[in-house]
């Protein structure tokens, strides 16, 4: 029988993991954003070999699981002598920073795709004004190129945000207590799996409900600013 009390009692604990998950998700996705443009830039770079080493680092972020790059990194890295005679090693060996590295490389992958395509996409008529008014390749680049492309994939990163929130409940298979992992010691506790991580369903639904709702103010606010005027 579903146990209301229990539910509610397990609530303080599980809103003290949130905060972890918190910080999580906006390292994540600060590392993953400032990671996205560079990888862009060389997906659409002019040599084949910038381009070929952006397309295989995206290819393999993209095409296998982030548990596995998890593991990858905080499992694996300390193989090897050379990483952990390095000046590396306090990092890797920490498994916050793992989650943030493993996780950010994976978000850099995605919105770096979704990156490359908008600025691909962006008109060439508006190029070549830019060009006829005497910018400078890298002042029609930041001016028009990039911005354009920002708001054109905003609804896509949105959803990146959303799924990154979401996926930092890995790190509570390499020992972090976010709220995945409180939920996790809650229910070996109190053998209450149901309540307890129904309960956590809900902090994270809070989450993501307060992070789309501000993404979606965020996509009206650009919206209304590139809307033409009417005549």
């Amino acid at each position: 029988m579903f146990d209301v009390s229990l539910l509610w009692s397990a609530l303080p604990t599980l809103l003290a993991g949130a905060q972890l998950t918190l910080v999580l998700t906006a390292l994540v996705i600060l590392l993953g954003m400032t990671l996205a443009l560079p990888v862009a830039l060389c997906a659409n770079a002019r040599f084949w070999a910038v381009r070929a080493a952006a397309q295989a680092y995206m290819l393999f972020f993209r095409g296998t699981p982030a548990l596995v790059q998890l593991f990858l990194l905080y499992y694996g890295a300390g193989q090897f002598d050379g990483v952990r005679q390095s000046f590396l090693w306090p990092v890797l060996r920490d498994p916050f920073w793992c989650v943030v590295i493993a996780l950010g490389l994976n978000s850099a992958a995605y919105a770096g795709k979704t990156l490359s395509a908008a600025l691909d996409a962006v008109p060439k008529g508006l190029r070549e004004a830019a060009f006829m008014l005497g910018l400078s390749r890298s002042q029609r680049f930041w001016q028009i190129d990039l911005p354009l492309a920002l708001r054109t994939t905003l609804p896509a990163l949105s959803n990146d945000v959303i799924l990154t929130c979401k996926a930092t409940s890995l790190a509570s298979t390499v020992t972090l207590l976010e709220l995945t992992g409180t939920a996790r010691l809650l229910t070996a506790e109190t053998y209450a799996p149901y309540e307890v991580f129904f309960g956590a369903g809900l902090v994270y639904l809070a989450i993501n409900y307060l992070l789309m709702s501000g993404l979606r103010k965020l996509e009206r606010i650009l919206s209304i600013q590139t809307a033409s005027p009417s005549p």
